[in-house]
């Protein structure tokens, strides 16, 4: 999910691109380096290591948890000093500390930065999969799919993304808008046996006379007939209301709700589109604005609303092509090589696609830019004097310590009262108000996708599966990198399973899902990846036990952003009441990054937090 919400505009100094040489204030640590040691123990890491490439369970993946959930139990650690000491040191190694990192280093080239980060990996959400098949290398995203409608981003990221080399245009040759269209590939739902009375995939939903499309459906009478009403009749079913009444009236029920009490519809009409968002919102339409619903275009569109309200569009004229082929996981990359240009060899956005990462060259003895990674930090106070902050991580079982002049936390907010139990105890509580959103990217590698062209099939909806959806990938060739565009080609789907639970309503269900997520062993997903692309595309031939070649599952515990945009948020009066941006303040040396200080699961966000909190420590 990647948003449009704008950034506060006082976070920005008046909008300003990134130039922050002149807003450089503060002294580096210079004599403080040498005092306390410029190298510290060796962490570098083998030559061989390339985390892109594993499989299994990945994301929040074994051995990146633990540590902090130990903490948050009450476990604590003293940590050996390393004798590192740094201008600033970054928790978390997403896309939100990577640009904290880059814009500080912008401003004081000489720097020496230590990012840390509790994965195998950098990126944070934005997680790069590759596999191997039949002697072909195919890459996916793991995580964060696009940069989202990139003309409605804010200056500062705009400008970032320029810096690095990124130039949204290209995509437009880069991404085939055409292909699936041409090869007539249609949006399928399947239908669930517990709701409809049979386990049956129909064809054409959108693309199909709706009148068609309902009879092959395993709909009772009343259902088939409200299906084709809610498409087909030019109906206001708000009578009587203002534009804007309706949008206010819209906003403060669901969307389930509008079709019960207003569209009439037969109750296995709420069960075709129970879980229609969940890869978006991550809840049941039970709990979405209908207004909302105006903005998610999947598959054949959502009915009822076309001739009740206006539509407010989400992406204006943009298409939803901004996509490398492994997401914004070569936004991380490009990241890390203004950082550490030896680690990621290359000079463009084309060839960082297939670039291989030198991860030995992450944290290297002696060097002013370090990234850590597989290091959970535990801890972060001020030393006793207030001039610098020491910050405590865990690696392999053991804890060590660093002290930063500046320390910008890039990493989940809630985690943060944690790891500063010093900060006052209203910011604490704000800070834990915003609960991050659970969900799985399931990538799987097939050796041909002709069952999907065979079968006339892009995309499938599960109306109540363990995942909510299979579907192609998206269709980019760049660089050195070619997309099998031929059925008969290597393909990479993506299936995306979100914990739903009807009986919990608010953030609850993402904390019970956060839960579920961790406990559920990889042998489950993998037996409802096989059940559920059998059930879709054996008619096409396709047989799991021969066709599919790997397997990842990113398991994201923490994943999206929280979302203030459901039925529960309460109206703030004002900007500054909201528990993010109370969250986010400055606490002496130590600032706040990462999407989730403006609550908004998305890169533009995360980059323009980023800018804030490196605006900020740079006043110290």
């Amino acid at each position: 999910m990647d948003s449009v919400d704008g950034i506060t505009r006082r976070d920005f100094l008046n909008g300003t691109r990134i130039g922050l040489g002149a807003a450089a204030a503060g002294s580096l640590v210079g004599a403080h380096a040498e005092a306390f040691g410029s190298t510290g123990p060796d962490w570098q890491l083998p030559s061989d290591y390339y985390p892109p490439a594993r499989t299994g369970l990945r994301g929040s993946h074994p051995g990146s948890w633990e540590t902090m959930h130990a903490r948050v139990s009450g476990s604590s650690w003293s940590g050996a000093d390393t004798g590192e000491h740094y201008d600033l040191v970054v928790v978390g190694a997403g896309i939100s500390g990577l640009t904290a990192a880059y814009l500080f280093r912008e401003a004081h080239p000489d720097a020496r930065v230590l990012v840390l980060d509790n994965h195998d990996d950098f990126g944070g959400h934005a997680k790069r999969n590759e596999f191997s098949v039949g002697g072909e290398r195919r890459i996916a995203y793991g995580g964060t799919e696009s940069i989202d409608t990139p003309s409605a981003y804010a200056e500062v990221s705009k400008a970032l993304l320029e810096q690095i080399g990124v130039h949204t245009e290209r995509f437009y040759e880069y991404f085939d808008q055409t292909l699936y269209e041409q090869l007539g590939l249609d949006y399928a739902i399947a239908f669930d046996a517990g709701n409809f009375g049979a386990r049956k995939l129909v064809r054409g939903y959108g693309s199909r006379p709706w009148q068609s499309f309902a009879d092959e459906a395993p709909l009772n009478e009343q259902a088939r007939a409200d299906l084709v009403r809610l498409f087909t009749e030019q109906r206001d079913y708000l009578p009587g209301m203002t534009n804007e009444e309706k949008r206010s009236y819209l906003s403060k029920i669901s969307y389930l709700d509008f079709l019960k009490r207003h569209a009439g519809v037969d109750d296995q009409i709420l069960e075709i589109y129970r879980r229609w968002g969940m890869s978006f919102w991550c809840v049941g339409m039970d709990e979405v604005p209908a207004i909302a619903v105006q903005v998610y275009g999947d598959g054949g569109g959502i009915p009822g609303l076309t001739h009740t309200v206006e539509r407010v569009g989400y992406r204006g004229s943009e298409p939803y092509i901004f996509h490398f082929p492994d997401g914004n996981a070569s936004v991380a990359r490009l990241l890390v090589r203004g950082l550490l240009p030896d680690a990621v060899p290359g000079s463009s956005m084309e060839d960082v696609v297939t670039a291989q990462v030198r991860y030995d060259r992450l944290d290297r003895r002696g060097s002013d830019v370090r990234i850590r990674l597989s290091s959970t930090v535990v801890h972060a106070a001020h030393t006793a004097d207030a001039r610098a902050v020491e910050v405590t991580f865990v690696r392999d079982g053991a804890a060590h310590r660093v002290r930063a002049d500046r320390c910008v936390m890039a990493c989940y907010n809630a985690a943060i009262p944690y790891l500063c139990p010093e900060m006052p105890e209203d910011q604490r509580e704000a800070l834990a108000y915003a609960v991050k959103v659970p969900l799985t990217y399931t990538k799987v590698a097939v050796k041909n996708w002709k069952a999907f062209a065979d079968q006339g099939i892009g995309y499938v909806f599960y109306t109540n599966d363990f995942y909510k959806q299979v579907e192609l990938d998206y269709p980019v060739s760049m660089g050195g990198y070619e997309f099998g565009a031929r059925p008969e080609d290597p393909m990479v789907l993506h299936m995306c399973h979100v914990p739903h639970f009807q009986d919990i309503q608010g953030p609850e269900q993402w904390r019970e899902g956060r839960r579920a997520l961790l406990t559920t062993p990889f042998e489950t997903f993998e037996h409802h990846v096989r059940d559920q692309l059998d059930q879709a595309l054996s008619a096409g031939g396709f047989d799991a036990d021969r066709d599919i070649a790997g397997i990842t599952v990113n398991r994201w515990a923490h994943g999206y952003a929280y979302s203030p945009d459901l039925l529960w948020e309460p109206d703030w009066p004002d900007e500054a009441s909201k528990p993010w941006v109370r969250g986010r303040q400055p606490f002496g040396r130590i600032s706040i990054a990462n999407s989730d200080a403006n609550a908004s699961a998305d890169t533009n966000t995360a980059i323009a937090e980023a800018y804030r909190a490196v605006q900020e420590v740079l006043k110290i």
